[in-house]
């Protein structure tokens, strides 16, 4: 199968520091220079690209992430043909739509309906085409009051909307999108997803850059990381995300040593010695998101034997508010004797429904009448974002401090597949119904 597109060995370097206007003036004043003998200092120069490679083959839906000026929006251009590489090469078959910038594509001096028909001729489509796909570009961007305004009038928010209804609703073989959910509120945010999702279903080609974790784990199938120009990693949409961010830590072990950690309470009998934060395969847990399963290794010591051991792991908000103290008295698990020496004890999440949010971790251990060792603040337990809901929206902090599993169901005076219809519509207007079941 021919690629929908192919880059090849593609670079792409810019001039720092200097403006070539390429005027008279500048070229008498630039001989001049030479003849007197003066030297220019050599421009400084960045490769935004180096050596980039890769296929995308058609309907395939691909998400780019990457760093602020890692490359993303230079390869769209690129992509797009806005500029061109300075080596390499780059073969885009079909039609293309982009929507890179707010505003781009759009001429200042014409009205909103002159720029969806000039939009349309540039594609190659006939007037009739640009006409049956008129009513969906107005009624998605919500800009029917102010069609016959000039686009210099317009908003940002009202460009981006208008912007994407055409880049979404004429007929384009290959779509790129750049950082459409940064600007616009929920309601306009929540019609972009649903249409991207529709425009992947169609076997439309789309190639999508956004900051929102969330969106490209739901919308994509496959993610490309660029780093520092370059492709650094390219597969799975959830491996890759969980790869970027784990990029952001300090790069140091999830392994904490607590030998010498100050502040600890207790008689000293047992001593926390390290802990380990664990995924569920037994890697470190440098990224953690919502939802996702969580094991807690607690190394001690003991110096004599010890009957009725119970351990304990709290967590506490950014603002110290106690969120859990989940322990062994509880669950039953204690240690019926704790011999002399070393030990360990798992603390084991299946699901951990935290908030995105940083919160503090302290672990304790007990006898049913003394403390042996309590540290109130371990470390600290960054939760990112996860679309555990499958919206791409992401969970977001403000919405508490935990989340609920959980779905909405319309009932009423409703029978059959009318019941499922509002059962249908509930999920769609309300964000928690859209839960697993």
């Amino acid at each position: 199968m021919t690629p929908a597109i192919s880059v090849h060995n593609v670079s792409k370097r810019y001039l720092l520091g200097e403006a070539h206007h390429n005027m008279l003036r500048e070229a008498l004043m630039n001989a001049f220079s030479r003849c007197v003998g003066k030297r220019r200092p050599e421009p400084r120069t960045k490769w935004a690209l180096r050596d980039v490679s890769l296929d995308i083959q058609p309907g395939e839906v691909v998400g780019l992430v990457g760093r602020n000026g890692a490359g993303k929006s230079t390869l769209l251009k690129l992509l797009s043909r806005i500029t061109y590489p300075t080596s390499g090469s780059i073969r885009v078959h079909g039609r293309v739509g982009s929507l890179l910038e707010v505003g781009t594509g759009f001429h200042e001096e014409l009205t909103g309906r002159e720029n969806i028909y000039m939009n349309g001729s540039i594609l190659g489509m006939r007037k009739a085409e640009i006409d049956a796909a008129m009513e969906q570009i107005i009624e998605f961007a919500d800009v029917r009051e102010f069609l016959e305004t000039p686009i210099k009038r317009y908003s940002s928010g009202m460009r981006m909307r208008l912007g994407f209804s055409v880049a979404a609703h004429l007929r384009t073989d290959v779509l790129f999108v750049d950082e459409v959910l940064a600007v616009g509120d929920i309601a306009f945010q929540k019609k972009c997803l649903g249409t991207m999702r529709d425009l992947a279903d169609s076997g439309r080609t789309v190639v999508f850059v956004s900051h929102n974790m969330a969106a490209v784990e739901n919308l994509c199938t496959r993610a490309i990381w660029i780093d520092d120009g370059q492709v650094r990693d390219d597969g799975d949409t959830r491996g890759i995300i969980r790869s970027y961010l784990q990029s952001f830590g300090t790069g140091e072990s999830q392994v904490l040593d607590l030998e010498d950690v100050p502040g600890r309470q207790g008689t000293g009998h047992v001593r926390f010695r390290r802990m380990e934060l664990l995924h569920k395969d037994g890697s470190e847990a440098t990224v953690v998101s919502s939802g996702d399963a969580l094991t807690i290794r607690m190394h001690y010591h003991c110096d004599r034997d010890l009957p009725n051991l119970h351990f304990g792991v709290r967590i506490f908000s950014n603002l110290g508010t106690l969120v859990t103290d989940a322990h062994t008295w509880a669950t039953g698990h204690h240690l019926p004797l704790a011999r002399e020496g070393n030990g360990c004890i798992d603390f084991e999440v299946d699901f951990l429904n935290l908030m995105p949010g940083s919160y503090t971790l302290g672990i304790w251990v007990a006898s049913m009448d003394e403390w042996h060792d309590v540290l109130d603040n371990v470390t600290r337990l960054e939760i990112e974002p996860s679309d555990y809901y499958g919206t791409g929206r992401g969970l977001e902090s403000r919405f508490g401090l935990i989340f609920l599993p959980c779905r909405f169901t319309s009932r009423g005076d409703l029978a059959g597949d009318d019941e499922l219809d509002a059962t249908t519509a509930a999920a769609a207007e309300v964000p928690a119904a859209l839960g697993k079941p």
